[in-house]
């Protein structure tokens, strides 16, 4: 596919994340104004609230009367077809030019759909092997159960964040090897983990599993999702039932949810399996998606470095097969939940989507391009997620997944 051309100047150039290709959806708002839906295009975003008040957009039911896509998600994918279908002809090169349009320069994004719940997966198979074996070596690096499903484990919706929104350091309970007790403060060795969100449009009954095609149908879209991690603390608490208040604290998403429709073109499938997987688990055709993605650190006042280059494609399981898993014990997805992928690194040094393999545990310090060094994240820096799809003469980009460091709130006495 080409670039699509559009009656919004600024959607034609090859350079901009959001051509009429794209047509992601966010909520924002403007000056006093409330919170609504919105379609980014060029620098621009259609008011959509607006629009389909005016008429210009119609759907069977109202869909944009309050500031979240929930709705739209739950109308399932008919529906989802039938907008982007309207919008591509309002935006697009013979469209209707009174559409309401408001300059993205001009206006603040909220979150763009409430999260029902919030799943984190460790599908990463490079990233998996690096953890593993940093603590267990590398011939126990993978668990035994790692190469037949995807792990993963409940999280926290409450504290899902939209990009732009400052992440406190936690406080958590942390033991030093050689100490008989545990104590209390804030973490020393902050990461973050560079992840793709999946986003879960239509809903699944309670006792009734999906296939994978059925899974990947009810995805509406996807997110750059940074998991936010607090590794001593991690250490300390994860054994036996896995993460808790060293993954609790945040969570970052990108403002902009991309469509399962505009990311079609980069589909691509998981790598050759080690293992055969079960039949219910096995891909009918390409799930994956080829988006390039890109860390940056910047220390408060400074400018930022480039310190992770990788690609979705690297996973070992893509969110169709997450998702598919999640809901083969019967257990009911709803219309919001949230899928992290787990961390996407590489084969690569260059590749890695954490700290902790960056600096392998904290024993390979990074240098910045402003000459200083780093094991994990100090207070006041910002971490920066970029992602884009690339094709002919365009590219589809998700908009930045930002957040800077504040130091631990002090805890009650």
């Amino acid at each position: 596919m080409t670039l699509m051309t559009s009656w919004v100047a600024s959607a034609n150039s090859a350079e901009t994340p959001f051509p009429l290709n794209n047509l992601p959806y966010g909520v924002f708002s403007v000056a006093d104004q409330p919170a609504r839906c919105g379609v980014a295009i060029g620098d621009m975003i259609l008011d959509l609230t607006a629009a389909e008040a005016r008429g210009l957009v119609t759907l069977n039911g109202t869909a944009f009367d309050a500031p979240s896509w929930n709705k739209l998600m739950a109308m399932g994918a008919e529906v989802w077809a039938e907008l982007r279908a309207q919008l591509i002809v309002l935006l697009g090169e013979s469209g209707d030019q009174s559409a309401p349009l408001v300059a993205q320069a001009d206006a603040q994004m909220h979150m763009p759909f409430k999260v029902a719940e919030y799943t984190d997966f460790y599908a990463g198979k490079h990233h998996a092997m690096n953890v593993g074996t940093m603590f267990r070596g590398p011939e126990n690096a993978l668990p035994p159960n790692w190469l037949h499903i995807p792990i993963g484990y409940n999280g926290r919706a409450s504290s899902v964040v939209i990009s732009g929104t400052d992440i406190v350091r936690p406080n958590g309970q942390t033991k030093a090897p050689d100490a008989d007790m545990p104590t209390f403060g804030p973490c020393k060795r902050l990461d973050i983990e560079l992840e793709m969100g999946a986003i879960v449009g239509a809903s699944s009954t309670l006792g009734h599993p999906v296939s994978v095609a059925q899974a990947d149908e009810m995805i509406f879209g996807y997110v750059l999702l940074n998991d936010w991690s607090a590794r001593d603390i991690q250490a300390w608490e994860y054994q036996p039932l896995g993460p808790f208040q060293a993954k609790a604290f945040a969570t970052s998403i990108s403002p902009w949810i991309v469509t399962s429709a505009a990311l079609a073109p980069f589909r691509t499938s998981t790598p050759e399996r080690e293992k055969d997987l079960l039949p219910y688990l096995q891909e009918p055709s390409p799930m994956l998606f080829d988006i390039e993605l890109e860390v940056s650190m910047a220390p408060e006042g400074k400018p930022a470095t480039t310190i992770a280059q990788t690609n979705y494609n690297r996973m070992y399981y893509s969110a169709a097969q997450q998702l598919a898993h999640h809901a083969s014990s019967g257990c009911a997805m709803s219309t919001g939940d949230l899928l992290g992928s787990g961390t996407i690194s590489g084969p690569e040094k260059s590749e890695r989507g954490s700290l902790l393999e960056l600096s392998w545990g904290g024993k390979e310090p990074l240098t910045l391009g402003t000459g200083e060094t780093r094991t994990f994240i100090e207070d006041g820096d910002t971490l920066t997620l970029t992602g884009v799809a690339k094709g002919d003469g365009y590219q589809i980009g998700f908009g930045d997944c930002v957040g800077t460091i504040k130091p631990a709130v002090k805890f009650p006495s």
